[in-house]
């Protein structure tokens, strides 16, 4: 069973899907599309309920209040993905707040160093944004690439975070 629920944040409302305790989804841009995403999972979806929920909601209020180490006791089953996404959204949890890192240096994490672009589509899959941080991800040269939040959110997360980011 999929629980769902919205949360009001500085990004927006936040479409948010919780199941058997782990936060599986998150919607930033449209509740048509986390709809969708929920349709596709195929399993049935409720209304939250459960206390484990409600603390997945609490430490993502305590984020964005300033706690960023809230999002590190948020547990995570990300709905769908192939092997290789998983391997990448586990290893986007290994880069601090208030750090980035390259693509390339994900795809060298996780022992697949030519697989860069591959890194970049997983990255944008990733269904559990802001928890586990694609936002963290930016270019070689440290420009900030592309965002499916945007880039004025991917912006806002990284200066929450403390990152100093050039004005351009």
């Amino acid at each position: 069973m999929i629980e769902t629920t919205t949360l009001d944040s500085p990004l927006g409302t936040l479409h948010v899907a919780v199941r058997d305790g782990r936060l599986c989804l998150i919607e930033l841009s449209s509740e048509t599309r986390f709809r969708q995403r929920l349709r596709a999972s195929g399993e049935p979806v409720q209304p939250l309920e459960s206390t484990q929920a409600k603390a997945i909601i609490a430490a993502l209020r305590a984020y964005f209040a300033g706690d960023t180490a809230a999002l590190d006791t948020i547990e995570v089953d990300p709905l769908g993905g192939t092997p290789f996404q998983r391997r990448v959204w586990n290893a986007l949890r290994s880069i601090p707040a208030g750090e980035t890192a390259s693509y390339r240096a994900i795809a060298t994490r996780i022992r697949a160093p030519k697989a860069v672009r591959a890194v970049g589509a997983a990255n944008g899959a990733n269904p559990v944004p802001i928890v586990l941080p694609c936002h963290r991800v930016i270019g070689a040269d440290g420009s900030l690439t592309g965002y499916g939040g945007g880039l004025p959110r991917k912006r806002w997360l990284l200066q929450h975070e403390g990152v100093d980011l050039p004005d351009r």
